[in-house]
């Protein structure tokens, strides 16, 4: 079915007539990625009376009351007033951003937000982590229970972020009484242009696999992502929730239906090279990323579905549409590739382009030793 038009829902949000008694929601993040998708979305819905988006720019959807700003502006504050809900999305995990500079945006940016809600008189933030946080480890259940300890390191990329707004969404309540923080940890997230190092393993010509490694593959469709926001946003569900779908693939389901092969490396070799290339700058991806494709980190998702939630998408179709998303992207060891690079390396494989760089490496430190 398709959506209202944009000058009709434009008109139903502002609406102020007594029928109209859902939430009024702001969004942080608004005009791109999973902000931009979830507020056309909540604007779209009956149940929202209407949607503030806030950004650093305007995005497209011409239903929603925009706000121009940084999210750690303390001016936000005035900008929430009147808002029952805020869904704090405006976070930086690009690959190739400072690791510095991304930490003093997604926490800075999380305090201020959590801040400024409680001055404002919002009842209820809900937050967006990862399925990540749990950690990936050898010993890990299958799958993990939501209320599982929260294991991770920092060593992967924006985990540490993710933990610290854990722990912001931990202590706000107390720090701000009356506030309800609902947390969101979706699995392996894809669509929308998603770009991380987990889908960014799908675009080497061979899947690195680390011998004795027990992987297990658990998806989460953007579109799964914003209708479960939407439950926590009216108040269908709240505290500590996983999205993903249902079950999980062992990577021997994922090289049968992706049809790329593997190439099988020790974990010495593997994990050396690897923060060999991210230490001298030649990946954008640390060690630590190569945990969450070497150990299960998968989680039950019970409390949505004890709340009537189920995923619209399977691990396989999730699976299915990432490779149509990357297809025809080269990346090796985390860093994407032209297509000149992309010529010379394809026929290799990601492993042995690894391999080859970390043997680079060593040869250059040797001779420098001579000299």
């Amino acid at each position: 079915m398709s959506s209202p038009d944009p000058q009709v829902r434009a008109a139903r949000n502002h609406s102020t007539t007594p029928a109209m008694r859902g939430p009024v929601v702001a969004v942080t993040g608004a005009a791109s990625g999973i902000g931009a998708q979830l507020t056309e979305r909540l604007a779209a819905s009956d149940e929202i009376k209407q949607v503030i988006a806030l950004d650093e720019r305007r995005g497209e959807c011409a239903a929603a009351q925009w706000h121009i700003l940084d999210v750690r502006d303390p001016a936000i504050a005035e900008k929430l007033r009147g808002a029952d809900v805020v869904v704090h999305l405006a976070l930086d995990l690009d690959l190739e951003t400072d690791a510095a500079a991304r930490t003093a945006y997604n926490v800075r940016g999380t305090q201020t937000v959590l801040t400024a809600a409680a001055a404002a008189g919002v009842h209820r933030v809900v937050l967006c982590t990862s399925a990540m946080v749990y950690g990936a480890l050898p010993d890990n259940e299958l799958p993990l229970a939501e209320d599982a300890e929260l294991r991770a390191t920092a060593e992967a990329t924006g985990v540490g972020d993710l933990l610290e707004i854990e722990r912001l969404a931990r202590r706000a309540p107390r720090a701000h009484p009356g506030l309800n923080v609902t947390v969101v940890r979706p699995s392996v997230l894809v669509g929308g242009g998603t770009d991380t190092a987990l889908t960014r393993y799908f675009e080497s010509p061979r899947l690195l696999v680390v011998a004795g490694s027990r992987p297990a593959w658990q998806f989460c469709h953007v579109d799964d992502l914003c209708s479960a926001l939407e439950y926590a946003v009216l108040e269908k569900v709240d505290g500590e929730l996983v999205v993903g779908c249902d079950g999980w693939l062992e990577q021997e389901e994922v090289e049968e239906l992706s049809g790329v092969r593997r190439m099988e490396l020790p974990s010495a070799v593997a994990l050396g090279a690897a923060a060999r290339l991210h230490r001298i700058g030649l990946t954008p991806s640390p060690a630590g990323d190569l945990a969450y494709t070497m150990y299960p980190w998968v989680v039950s998702g019970s409390r949505l579905h004890d709340a009537g939630w189920r995923p619209q998408w399977t691990n396989e179709e999730v699976l299915a549409e990432l490779l149509e998303e990357v297809s025809g992207r080269h990346t090796v060891a985390g860093r994407r590739l032209g297509r000149k690079d992309a010529t010379a390396a394809g026929a290799a494989g990601a492993t042995v382009a690894l391999l080859g760089a970390a043997a680079v490496v060593r040869r250059a430190r040797k001779a420098r030793r001579r000299i």
